[in-house]
């Protein structure tokens, strides 16, 4: 397996809110949630620190349990990141910091593969056709963007709303995952949302999306994504620009 990924932080951003790991055999992307101005998250952390925390529970357990469940896996992580800021922060709080979890794992003749939250997984088969594994729930919450912080905490991490890791490691078990065979696949692609704007707001395809990454790496989507961005401006009430992170696998 060879990984090969970008990720940058949103032009004008001190720091960058997305996280990748990887092994020889895994890689995981997280897409931390920046907390709205002025909201106290009930924890002493920012969310680079979350994303940070929950990646290298997670990465420990994806090198050192290669068998178990991906579901089970991310549960347990969040539950050792929980752990870390129990002492200090409220984890009751409903504004504590989140993140996404995208996870892709070689096994024997397996992909597995792991989505939670609005980080996708695309899959490029080898007849030509990409699969795509997105958790589009934060899409279809009531009542249409920009969705209320009031709303947001009633649906986070309840059922007919969204699941993403923060606080309650079932969510792991609300992901959408599964298997592939691995002689199927020639090349995966994992994004954050800060690069999914191409498809969702500028008429990219899928298609387009893993051959750019295949034949130009995971560095020209990004750069792509800004010169949209500054070309054609945002939806309404978007922010003018994301974190972003590419990632591209192929054998």
């Amino acid at each position: 397996m060879r990984i090969t990924y970008e990720t940058a932080a949103a032009p004008g951003r001190p720091s960058n809110e997305d996280f990748v790991i990887a092994g020889s055999t895994w890689v995981a992307v997280l897409d931390g949630a920046t907390a709205p101005a002025g909201v106290d998250s009930g924890c002493r952390h920012d969310v680079p620190w979350l994303v940070a925390e929950l990646g290298g529970a997670l990465a420990g357990r994806l090198a050192t349990r290669p068998e178990e469940g991906l579901p089970d896996l991310v549960a347990d992580a969040i539950r050792a990141a929980m752990t870390a800021h129990a002492g200090t922060c409220d984890l009751t709080n409903p504004d504590s910091p989140s993140s996404t979890v995208a996870v892709l794992r070689e096994r024997g003749g397996l992909l597995d593969y792991l989505v939670l939250c609005d980080s996708p997984i695309a899959l490029r088969h080898t007849d030509g056709t990409v699969q795509v594994v997105h958790d589009d729930r934060t899409d279809h919450l009531p009542g249409g963007r920009p969705y209320s912080l009031e709303l947001v905490r009633a649906l986070r991490n309840r059922p007919g709303g969204f699941w993403v890791a923060s606080t309650a490691p079932e969510a792991a078990y609300e992901a959408l995952s599964g298997s592939v065979p691995s002689e199927k696949v020639t090349g995966v692609l994992l994004l954050t949302d800060g690069v999914t704007r191409l498809v969702e707001w500028y008429g990219h395809s899928w298609e387009q999306m893993t051959a750019v990454a295949a034949t130009r790496g995971p560095a020209e989507l990004i750069a792509q994504v800004r010169r949209e961005e500054l070309e054609r401006g945002t939806p309404h009430a978007a922010k003018p620009h994301d974190d972003a992170t590419a990632v591209w696998l192929s054998w």
